[in-house]
Protein backbone atom coordinates (compact mmCIF):
# COMPACT_ATOMS: atom_id res chain seq x y z
CA UNK A 1 0.00 0.00 0.00
CA UNK A 2 1.16 3.21 -1.08
CA UNK A 3 -0.31 6.70 0.91
CA UNK A 4 -3.27 4.05 1.96
CA UNK A 5 -4.52 3.80 -2.14
CA UNK A 6 -3.72 0.12 -3.49
CA UNK A 7 -0.55 0.52 -5.68
CA UNK A 8 -1.13 0.89 -9.16
CA UNK A 9 0.54 -1.49 -11.48
CA UNK A 10 4.26 -2.60 -11.08
CA UNK A 11 6.17 -0.10 -12.65
CA UNK A 12 3.49 2.67 -12.95
CA UNK A 13 4.01 5.76 -10.45
CA UNK A 14 2.69 5.33 -7.27
CA UNK A 15 0.09 7.48 -5.89
CA UNK A 16 1.11 10.55 -4.32
CA UNK A 17 -1.36 11.92 -1.48
CA UNK A 18 -2.18 15.88 -1.36
CA UNK A 19 -3.33 17.62 2.20
CA UNK A 20 -4.40 20.52 0.59
CA UNK A 21 -5.75 23.38 3.29
CA UNK A 22 -6.49 26.85 1.49
CA UNK A 23 -7.48 30.06 2.89
CA UNK A 24 -10.38 29.05 5.13
CA UNK A 25 -10.68 29.83 8.42
CA UNK A 26 -14.50 30.20 9.34
CA UNK A 27 -16.84 27.63 11.26
CA UNK A 28 -20.60 27.44 11.79
CA UNK A 29 -20.05 25.92 15.18
CA UNK A 30 -18.35 27.37 18.37
CA UNK A 31 -16.51 24.68 20.32
CA UNK A 32 -14.37 26.46 23.15
CA UNK A 33 -11.62 24.83 22.59
CA UNK A 34 -10.83 25.71 18.79
CA UNK A 35 -9.16 28.75 17.78
CA UNK A 36 -11.58 29.42 15.05
CA UNK A 37 -15.15 28.46 16.69
CA UNK A 38 -18.13 30.96 14.79
CA UNK A 39 -15.16 33.09 12.63
CA UNK A 40 -16.40 34.21 9.93
CA UNK A 41 -14.17 35.08 6.70
CA UNK A 42 -14.99 38.12 4.65
CA UNK A 43 -16.34 37.84 1.20
CA UNK A 44 -12.62 38.80 -0.07
CA UNK A 45 -11.02 36.07 1.71
CA UNK A 46 -13.95 33.22 0.64
CA UNK A 47 -13.34 34.57 -2.90
CA UNK A 48 -10.04 33.94 -2.80
CA UNK A 49 -10.37 30.44 -0.96
CA UNK A 50 -12.97 29.62 -4.13
CA UNK A 51 -10.18 30.53 -6.53
CA UNK A 52 -7.24 28.46 -4.73
CA UNK A 53 -9.77 25.53 -4.60
CA UNK A 54 -10.47 25.67 -8.42
CA UNK A 55 -6.65 26.34 -9.47
CA UNK A 56 -5.90 22.99 -7.06
CA UNK A 57 -8.34 21.20 -8.91
CA UNK A 58 -7.53 22.37 -12.38
CA UNK A 59 -3.97 21.60 -11.78
CA UNK A 60 -5.32 17.97 -9.86
CA UNK A 61 -7.32 17.62 -13.64
CA UNK A 62 -3.72 18.28 -15.78
CA UNK A 63 -2.11 15.38 -14.05
CA UNK A 64 -1.18 11.53 -14.99
CA UNK A 65 0.59 10.76 -11.64
CA UNK A 66 -2.03 8.45 -9.24
CA UNK A 67 -3.71 11.13 -6.89
CA UNK A 68 -5.11 10.35 -3.61
CA UNK A 69 -6.29 14.12 -2.10
CA UNK A 70 -7.42 14.98 1.65
CA UNK A 71 -8.90 18.12 2.37
CA UNK A 72 -7.81 19.62 5.82
CA UNK A 73 -9.40 22.61 6.07
CA UNK A 74 -8.86 25.10 9.30
CA UNK A 75 -12.89 25.52 9.52
CA UNK A 76 -15.76 23.57 7.99
CA UNK A 77 -15.75 23.71 4.04
CA UNK A 78 -18.80 21.12 3.76
CA UNK A 79 -21.20 24.33 3.87
CA UNK A 80 -19.13 26.38 1.40
CA UNK A 81 -20.02 25.05 -1.94
CA UNK A 82 -16.07 25.38 -4.22
CA UNK A 83 -15.43 22.83 -1.55
CA UNK A 84 -18.59 20.19 -2.70
CA UNK A 85 -17.81 21.30 -6.58
CA UNK A 86 -14.01 20.25 -5.75
CA UNK A 87 -15.29 17.19 -4.17
CA UNK A 88 -17.14 16.14 -7.08
CA UNK A 89 -14.84 16.42 -9.67
CA UNK A 90 -11.83 15.04 -8.08
CA UNK A 91 -14.16 11.89 -7.92
CA UNK A 92 -14.57 12.11 -11.20
CA UNK A 93 -10.87 11.94 -12.17
CA UNK A 94 -9.36 8.43 -13.21
CA UNK A 95 -6.36 9.16 -11.93
CA UNK A 96 -7.36 10.45 -8.69
CA UNK A 97 -7.87 7.20 -6.48
CA UNK A 98 -9.84 8.84 -3.55
CA UNK A 99 -10.89 11.93 -2.36
CA UNK A 100 -11.61 12.70 1.55
CA UNK A 101 -12.24 15.47 3.60
CA UNK A 102 -12.63 16.72 7.47
CA UNK A 103 -16.14 17.49 8.19
CA UNK A 104 -18.78 18.30 11.23
CA UNK A 105 -21.16 16.89 8.78
CA UNK A 106 -23.61 20.13 8.92
CA UNK A 107 -23.81 20.83 5.47
CA UNK A 108 -25.51 19.49 2.55
CA UNK A 109 -25.43 15.58 1.86
CA UNK A 110 -27.55 15.54 -1.89
CA UNK A 111 -24.81 16.60 -3.82
CA UNK A 112 -22.81 13.68 -3.00
CA UNK A 113 -25.51 11.80 -5.06
CA UNK A 114 -23.48 12.95 -8.33
CA UNK A 115 -19.92 12.03 -7.23
CA UNK A 116 -18.22 8.63 -7.64
CA UNK A 117 -18.77 7.66 -4.08
CA UNK A 118 -16.88 5.26 -3.94
CA UNK A 119 -13.80 7.22 -3.79
CA UNK A 120 -15.39 9.50 -1.38
CA UNK A 121 -14.62 9.26 2.27
CA UNK A 122 -15.83 11.52 4.60
CA UNK A 123 -13.82 11.71 8.58
CA UNK A 124 -16.70 13.34 10.39
CA UNK A 125 -16.62 15.05 13.92
CA UNK A 126 -19.56 15.05 16.20
CA UNK A 127 -19.67 17.79 18.34
CA UNK A 128 -22.20 17.26 21.33
CA UNK A 129 -22.61 20.93 22.17
CA UNK A 130 -23.48 21.96 18.74
CA UNK A 131 -25.80 19.68 17.65
CA UNK A 132 -28.17 16.66 18.54
CA UNK A 133 -27.08 12.77 18.51
CA UNK A 134 -30.56 12.45 16.74
CA UNK A 135 -29.24 14.74 13.71
CA UNK A 136 -25.63 13.53 13.57
CA UNK A 137 -27.32 9.94 13.32
CA UNK A 138 -29.81 10.76 10.78
CA UNK A 139 -27.13 12.61 8.77
CA UNK A 140 -24.60 9.38 9.32
CA UNK A 141 -27.49 6.94 8.05
CA UNK A 142 -27.93 9.17 4.97
CA UNK A 143 -24.07 8.90 3.94
CA UNK A 144 -24.90 4.70 4.55
CA UNK A 145 -27.66 4.93 1.90
CA UNK A 146 -25.53 6.71 -0.48
CA UNK A 147 -22.91 4.69 -0.50
CA UNK A 148 -20.04 6.93 0.98
CA UNK A 149 -17.51 5.47 3.52
CA UNK A 150 -17.02 7.86 6.84
CA UNK A 151 -15.52 7.63 9.86
CA UNK A 152 -17.22 9.45 12.80
CA UNK A 153 -15.39 10.64 16.65
CA UNK A 154 -15.38 12.86 18.78
CA UNK A 155 -12.52 15.22 20.73
CA UNK A 156 -12.58 12.94 24.09
CA UNK A 157 -13.23 16.08 26.83
CA UNK A 158 -14.40 14.00 30.21
CA UNK A 159 -17.76 16.20 29.42
CA UNK A 160 -18.38 14.39 26.78
CA UNK A 161 -17.73 10.97 27.76
CA UNK A 162 -21.68 10.40 28.18
CA UNK A 163 -22.18 11.60 24.62
CA UNK A 164 -19.34 9.17 23.64
CA UNK A 165 -20.65 6.26 24.87
CA UNK A 166 -24.46 7.08 23.77
CA UNK A 167 -22.34 7.36 20.08
CA UNK A 168 -20.66 3.96 20.77
CA UNK A 169 -23.85 2.54 21.69
CA UNK A 170 -26.27 3.93 18.99
CA UNK A 171 -23.82 3.39 15.24
CA UNK A 172 -23.86 0.06 13.92
CA UNK A 173 -20.03 -1.83 15.48
CA UNK A 174 -18.82 -1.91 11.47
CA UNK A 175 -18.32 1.77 11.64
CA UNK A 176 -15.26 2.85 13.25
CA UNK A 177 -15.55 5.82 16.05
CA UNK A 178 -12.25 6.93 16.88
CA UNK A 179 -11.22 9.74 19.73
CA UNK A 180 -8.85 12.24 19.67
CA UNK A 181 -7.02 13.19 23.21
CA UNK A 182 -8.32 16.55 24.36
CA UNK A 183 -4.73 18.47 23.89
CA UNK A 184 -4.89 20.93 26.69
CA UNK A 185 -5.41 18.35 29.27
CA UNK A 186 -3.22 18.25 32.40
CA UNK A 187 -1.95 15.32 34.36
CA UNK A 188 -4.63 13.41 35.63
CA UNK A 189 -7.22 14.21 32.73
CA UNK A 190 -7.74 10.76 32.20
CA UNK A 191 -7.47 8.28 34.82
CA UNK A 192 -6.99 4.66 34.42
CA UNK A 193 -10.70 3.74 34.40
CA UNK A 194 -11.01 6.58 31.61
CA UNK A 195 -8.84 4.98 29.83
CA UNK A 196 -9.91 1.60 29.50
CA UNK A 197 -12.78 2.43 27.95
CA UNK A 198 -11.80 4.91 25.94
CA UNK A 199 -9.21 2.12 24.23
CA UNK A 200 -11.88 -0.01 24.04
CA UNK A 201 -14.25 1.97 21.76
CA UNK A 202 -10.69 3.29 20.08
CA UNK A 203 -8.52 0.65 19.37
CA UNK A 204 -5.55 3.70 18.10
CA UNK A 205 -6.43 5.99 20.74
CA UNK A 206 -2.95 5.26 22.28
CA UNK A 207 -1.13 6.74 19.26
CA UNK A 208 -3.67 10.18 19.84
CA UNK A 209 -3.56 10.81 23.83
CA UNK A 210 0.38 9.16 24.08
CA UNK A 211 1.91 10.21 21.04
CA UNK A 212 4.94 8.14 20.68
CA UNK A 213 8.86 9.79 20.09
CA UNK A 214 8.94 11.12 16.65
CA UNK A 215 12.19 12.43 15.57
CA UNK A 216 14.45 10.40 13.06
CA UNK A 217 11.39 7.52 12.36
CA UNK A 218 11.12 7.22 8.76
CA UNK A 219 7.65 8.59 7.12
CA UNK A 220 6.20 9.28 4.24
CA UNK A 221 5.76 12.57 4.25
CA UNK A 222 7.51 14.26 1.64
CA UNK A 223 7.99 10.97 -0.36
CA UNK A 224 4.41 9.83 -0.75
CA UNK A 225 2.89 12.22 0.95
CA UNK A 226 2.67 16.33 0.75
CA UNK A 227 1.00 19.34 2.90
CA UNK A 228 -0.25 21.92 0.09
CA UNK A 229 -1.66 25.58 0.72
CA UNK A 230 -3.88 27.69 -1.08
CA UNK A 231 -0.87 29.39 -3.07
CA UNK A 232 0.83 25.76 -4.04
CA UNK A 233 3.33 26.01 -1.79
CA UNK A 234 4.49 22.78 -0.57
CA UNK A 235 5.47 21.78 2.96
CA UNK A 236 5.89 17.51 4.31
CA UNK A 237 3.17 18.12 5.93
CA UNK A 238 1.35 20.44 7.96
CA UNK A 239 3.27 20.33 11.10
CA UNK A 240 6.60 20.90 9.76
CA UNK A 241 6.83 24.72 8.21
CA UNK A 242 9.78 24.15 6.06
CA UNK A 243 8.92 24.71 2.39
CA UNK A 244 10.36 22.47 -0.06
CA UNK A 245 8.92 23.98 -2.98
CA UNK A 246 5.56 25.04 -4.91
CA UNK A 247 2.62 22.84 -6.43
CA UNK A 248 2.35 25.04 -9.15
CA UNK A 249 5.82 26.06 -10.58
CA UNK A 250 8.15 22.75 -9.55
CA UNK A 251 8.62 19.78 -10.63
CA UNK A 252 7.83 17.26 -8.21
CA UNK A 253 9.80 14.93 -9.28
CA UNK A 254 12.27 17.35 -7.68
CA UNK A 255 10.47 18.18 -4.64
CA UNK A 256 9.36 14.32 -3.58
CA UNK A 257 12.31 12.87 -1.04
CA UNK A 258 11.81 10.36 1.79
CA UNK A 259 13.27 12.42 4.81
CA UNK A 260 13.29 11.50 8.98
CA UNK A 261 11.26 13.21 10.30
CA UNK A 262 12.70 16.06 12.73
CA UNK A 263 9.63 16.51 15.37
CA UNK A 264 10.30 15.31 18.84
CA UNK A 265 6.34 13.99 18.72
CA UNK A 266 3.49 13.88 16.70
CA UNK A 267 -0.11 13.45 18.33
CA UNK A 268 -1.91 14.51 15.05
CA UNK A 269 -3.56 11.50 13.13
CA UNK A 270 -3.26 13.57 10.20
CA UNK A 271 0.84 13.20 10.81
CA UNK A 272 1.62 10.05 12.56
CA UNK A 273 -0.54 8.27 10.32
CA UNK A 274 2.37 8.25 7.58
CA UNK A 275 4.82 7.00 9.43
CA UNK A 276 6.90 3.88 8.68
CA UNK A 277 6.69 2.43 11.66
CA UNK A 278 3.57 2.74 12.85
CA UNK A 279 0.65 0.52 11.59
CA UNK A 280 -2.07 2.64 9.55
CA UNK A 281 -1.07 1.64 6.45
CA UNK A 282 -1.77 -1.90 7.15
CA UNK A 283 -5.02 -1.30 9.43
CA UNK A 284 -7.16 1.41 7.39
CA UNK A 285 -5.54 0.19 3.68
CA UNK A 286 -7.12 2.55 1.45
CA UNK A 287 -9.16 4.29 4.09
CA UNK A 288 -6.11 5.89 5.58
CA UNK A 289 -6.67 9.08 4.08
CA UNK A 290 -10.58 9.67 5.28
CA UNK A 291 -9.62 7.41 8.89
CA UNK A 292 -11.54 4.41 7.83
CA UNK A 293 -9.77 1.26 8.62
CA UNK A 294 -10.43 -1.96 7.23
CA UNK A 295 -11.43 -3.31 10.23
CA UNK A 296 -13.12 -1.55 12.89
CA UNK A 297 -12.07 -3.37 15.46
CA UNK A 298 -8.83 -4.19 14.57
CA UNK A 299 -5.29 -2.60 16.12
CA UNK A 300 -1.61 -3.49 16.93
CA UNK A 301 -1.79 -0.10 19.51
CA UNK A 302 1.46 0.52 21.33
Amino acid sequence: MLAGIPTPLLGAQPVLSLLYRGTLESCNYDCHYCPFAKRRDSRARLARDADEVARFVAWAGGQERPLGVMFTPWGEALVRRPYREAIHALSHMPHVRTVALQTNLSGPLAWLEGTQRDKVGLWCTYHPDQTSLARFLERCRRLERLGVRFSVGVVALREHFDAIRALRAALPARHYVWLNAYDRRGPGYYQPEDLAWLDAIDPWFAYSRRPLPSRGKACRAGAEVLAVDGDGELQRCHFLPERIGNLYTDALDTVLRERACPRLKCDCYIGYAHRRDLPFYADFGDGVLARVPMQAGRSRAP
